[in-house]
Order: structure tokens, then C-alpha cells, then sequence
């Protein structure tokens, strides 16, 4: 567990800004256009943050496992109303397992805060169950620009390529990567990519 929470001055304000609400909008859009999502699935958020991905993709299935290590992004998301079974976890998956076998696994706009992305994957291909799916989306690679305040950065985005070699790598199949959407901010335009792969 984080002693410091980097995201402890930006929680309360994190929803107000509508460029995050428009960009979780649009990722869990291509989610639901790559991924049958159904009513009987178990699925985990991967850096929840206060769940504006989750929320969009709740109406779709049945349950949420929510995992975050910053108590004051959770602290946002357990005020709120979610249309569907919600498990928050308040943790550090990267140093601390979970004994859970799901659907699925979603994240947005978080492994580029992960240093070892490689072992990552691979613990998130042991915790789906046979025919489980990961969806995540990130940055395209940057100049280091898209973060004013440095809340724990590891990546400066990332290569494409780069990115599926450790979804192959990890032991996952049927790989595929398209662009999800654009973030614009007033020095620049940051491309968001969608990676999708299935366990076998």
C-alpha cells in the first residue's frame, strides 16, 4: 500500500473536468463495440480512480470488482449510486494478489502509472478465468507533457507495438489495437489506443 496518495488534492475535483467524463465515455464505447458484455459477468477495473469507466460499462453486466491504491479516489467512488454489484479494493495489485477469478479485466488511463508493466500482464492473465478478456487503454507515447504534477508517472505513454508484445508475452491471444480516442488539451493533442486480447 502507497503511504502517500498522489491523488489526494486531484479526487475531489477529478469528475468536474468534462474532458474525463468524454474520454471515458468514448473508451467504454469501443469496449462494448469489441466485447460482447452481458449480464452475468464478473469484472474488475483495474485503477478504478473514482469509477467513471465502470460507471459507463455497469448497465452491461453484473458485477464490479473496483481496485485502486488511492483511499481518496475510492472515497469518490463509494458515494456513489452504481447500477450493478460493486467490490471496491482498496490496494496495491502490484505488490499484493487477489484471490479472484473473473470475466474480465478493464483499465483506462492507468499502466502507464505501473513500472513493471510485463508482471502485471501476467497476473492479470492468472486472474481470468478460461475465454476472459482484457481491455485496456492508454497513451500513445508522449513527450512527457501530457502530466502538469507528476502522480507517480512510469511511462511516458507507450509504443503500440511495444504494448501488445506484453499482452503476447503474458500468454494472451487474439490481440488487437485500435485508436479509442483523443484527449486535447490546450498545448496538444494525446492519442488514447484500446488494446483488447482474450485468454484462451
Amino acid at each position: 500500500m502507497n503511504k502517500e496518495d498522489k491523488f489526494a488534492s486531484k479526487a475531489k475535483e477529478y469528475d468536474a473536468l468534462q474532458r474525463r467524463l468524454v474520454t471515458a465515455k468514448a473508451i467504454a464505447n469501443r469496449i462494448k463495440a469489441k466485447i460482447n458484455l452481458t449480464k452475468d459477468m464478473h469484472l474488475i477495473d483495474f485503477g478504478s480512480g473514482t469509477g467513471l469507466l465502470l460507471e459507463c460499462l455497469a448497465d452491461d453486466i453484473g458485477k464490479f470488482t473496483a481496485i485502486d491504491i488511492s483511499p481518496s479516489m475510492i472515497g469518490i467512488l463509494r458515494a456513489k449510486s452504481i447500477p450493478c454489484k460493486l467490490d471496491i479494493k482498496e490496494l496495491d495489485l502490484t505488490k499484493e494478489d487477489l484471490d479472484l477469478k473473473v470475466d474480465g479485466i478493464v483499465s483506462s488511463m492507468t499502466i502507464h502509472h505501473i513500472k513493471d508493466v510485463q508482471a502485471l500482464f501476467k497476473k492479470f492473465y492468472k486472474m481470468l478465468k478460461s475465454g476472459g478478456f482484457i481491455a485496456i487503454a492508454d497513451l500513445d507515447s508522449e513527450d512527457g507533457s501530457f502530466h502538469s504534477v507528476d502522480t507517480g508517472v512510469e511511462h511516458f505513454g507507450f509504443d503500440r507495438k511495444e504494448f501488445i508484445d506484453f499482452a503476447k508475452e503474458a500468454g494472451f491471444t487474439n490481440i488487437k489495437i485500435e485508436d479509442a480516442t483523443t484527449i486535447s488539451k490546450p498545448h496538444k493533442e494525446f492519442g488514447i489506443f484500446l488494446l483488447t486480447a482474450m485468454k484462451k
